[in-house]
């Protein structure tokens, strides 16, 4: 586990060199987590998601909410992340279809969006939800029509020419399988067509659920959240994952801490563990123990046969993203195989990707 600590005195960073700018009292020490995706792009600018949201946190003095949309807004809008908003992965009949979340801890406020279509930016909905409603979470055509309502430039399509190219290299290969009786062959095969496409170099692995998750604390030890996607590549039109439901793909409590996760969304719905490991977090345990609790309940969880792989384990995988109202951090993942398991940080040594830690060895296909 990586861990901030707990008595953290810097309130300030220089937005040049990321090293201390103003040193103040605090009773947490400021930093921005999120899944690695949070570090990698930037939508041809010069600063990355968790380094955008830490700087205005900290030197720009912005709300700790307010500069995380900011930072995630960055993945949303720039085409080269298949996982999250423009140029996501569509759905089965290539339409992209966006959730998102958000919550602010020192307001107990939350908001959601799940469904929606035409926005870039389904995060600035969410928050929207949150600000101008007494609702969490609308969906569907109803909340393109509140995003309308609310200023929002509404898009005809949000595939780019990549995103609908691997649309149809699946839809080639998946379609024949339609004809298979047997329902769990039928399953088997689609899930193989996945698995070739991601052997092949076609998708990233990463991208099949793919989600930025991204949380904060600033010197105030004000903790805030928002998680964004494009769900479940190629999906059953209006399904909802994770990602928009509160306890779920994200979940905060401004006394204790902040997680959210990525990867298979139904694992994560069945056991609620983003509020579970909140509060474990709210018992005493610390982020990486908190969120390894998550990952025993969905192993426990998981008995279907066409989940296991050889070795009885779950064939998915689940990562977390966890920080305490100290600026404690964890990335934890049911597999953390190879060097390509990390998560997104930045805090005043500046942004940089982190390994996450597994509960079991090897992947999820072995």
């Amino acid at each position: 586990m990586t861990a901030a600590a707990g008595a953290g005195m810097v309130a300030a960073t220089s937005s040049v060199s990321g090293a201390p700018a103003v040193i103040v009292q605090g009773a947490s020490k400021p930093v921005v987590i999120s899944s690695s995706n949070g570090n990698r792009f930037k939508n041809g600018g010069d600063k990355t998601c968790v380094q955008l949201a830490f700087e205005q946190m900290t030197s720009g003095g912005k709300d700790v909410l307010d500069s995380l949309i900011a930072g995630v807004n960055i993945v949303e809008l720039d085409p080269l992340d298949t996982s999250v908003g423009y140029g996501g992965l569509p759905n089965a009949e290539g339409v992209v279809q966006l959730d998102s979340c958000c919550m602010h801890g020192p307001r107990k406020r939350a908001g959601g969006v799940g469904a929606i279509e035409g926005v870039k930016t389904p995060s600035l909905v969410a928050k929207a939800v949150l600000e101008h409603t007494d609702h969490h979470l609308i969906v569907g055509k109803d909340a393109q029509t509140f995003a309308r309502q609310m200023g929002f430039e509404i898009h005809d399509d949000l595939n780019t020419p990549e995103s609908r190219k691997q649309w149809l290299e699946w839809k080639k290969r998946s379609d024949p399988l339609h004809y298979i009786k047997d329902p769990a062959a039928r399953e088997a095969a689609q899930r193989q067509v996945i698995l070739d496409m991601v052997r092949e170099g076609r998708i990233d692995e990463q991208h099949i659920y793919g989600t930025i998750n991204c949380d904060g604390v600033n010197a105030k030890g004000e903790v805030c959240g928002v998680t964004t996607t494009s769900g479940l590549a190629w999906k059953i039109p209006g399904r909802l994952g994770d990602s928009p439901i509160l306890g779920a793909g994200l979940y905060v409590d401004g006394d204790v801490g902040a997680a959210g996760s990525t990867g298979r969304g139904e694992a994560n719905l069945y056991n609620l563990c983003s509020f579970l490991i909140v509060d474990e977090m709210r018992r005493g345990k610390t982020p990486k123990d908190a969120g390894i609790e998550a990952c025993k309940r969905i192993k426990n969880a998981t008995i279907e046969p066409r989940l296991l792989n050889k070795r009885g384990l779950p064939n998915f995988n689940v990562n977390f993203y966890v920080m305490n109202k100290k600026g404690e951090h964890a990335g934890v993942a049911l597999y953390a195989p190879g060097t390509g398991s990390t998560y997104a940080v930045c805090d005043d040594k500046g942004p940089r990707l982190e390994k996450i830690e597994g509960l079991y060895e090897g992947g999820p296909n072995d």
